[in-house]
């Protein structure tokens, strides 16, 4: 009988060992199915729950969004209160800020422009359809800072919008920097440092 008992013990510990590591078919038990299959909405997708049908929210009315605000608004809009267009760059000019300047202006402008602002970039030698701006036309020289700004940061017709590639910081540094251009290749001798006009003068 002891025996029998040891034989029937070892025969359940060898079958209990043949379901180790076996595939089983029947689904796993979920003890929270709402943990494992939750509803979802893609982008662009309708909406069954919101009023205007549309699964993608706009921010609430008043929302500003991280780093965005500034308590100077002319620094982050390029306009005064009026609506109009600031005269001046709203940052200082620094040999930092210019190099800044040159740097991002090398990256998101030149392509089109050129690196002297000519509007002669590389994108012209393949066809382009449009036309750049030449910085150097009297428009562009005599528009004020807040308006090339606004240009950079929200685009013009055919030129795309790079308030989200740059920072305001840096829209202000590379229209500092465009200024810069204008200046290299429209110089007048009013321009030149008093050494140099003397020099000029003697010659």
């Amino acid at each position: 009988m002891k025996n029998n008992i040891l034989v029937l013990l070892f025969c359940l510990l060898f079958l209990t060992g043949c379901f180790r590591g076996s595939r089983f078919e029947d689904p796993p038990i979920h003890l929270n199915p709402n943990m494992d299959n939750q509803q979802k909405y893609r982008s662009l997708e309708e909406s069954y729950f919101f009023e205007d049908g549309s699964t993608m929210r706009k921010p609430i009315e008043g929302t500003v969004a991280v780093g965005a605000y500034n308590e100077n608004s002319s620094f982050i809009s390029g306009k005064n209160k009026d609506g109009s267009y600031v005269a001046n760059n709203q940052i200082d000019l620094t040999r930092d800020v210019l190099d800044r300047g040159q740097d991002r202006y090398n990256i998101y402008c030149a392509p089109c422009h050129s690196q002297v602002g000519d509007g002669k970039g590389i994108v012209t030698q393949y066809d382009y359809p449009v036309i750049p701006g030449n910085f150097h036309d009297d428009r562009i020289r005599n528009q004020a800072d807040g308006e090339m700004f606004n240009t950079i940061t929200h685009g013009l017709r055919s030129m795309p919008a790079y308030g989200y590639q740059l920072k305001t910081e840096d829209v202000w540094a590379v229209v500092h920097y465009v200024r810069v251009l204008q200046r290299s290749q429209n110089a007048s001798f009013d321009d030149l440092p008093d050494i140099e006009k003397e020099k000029m003068k003697k010659e």
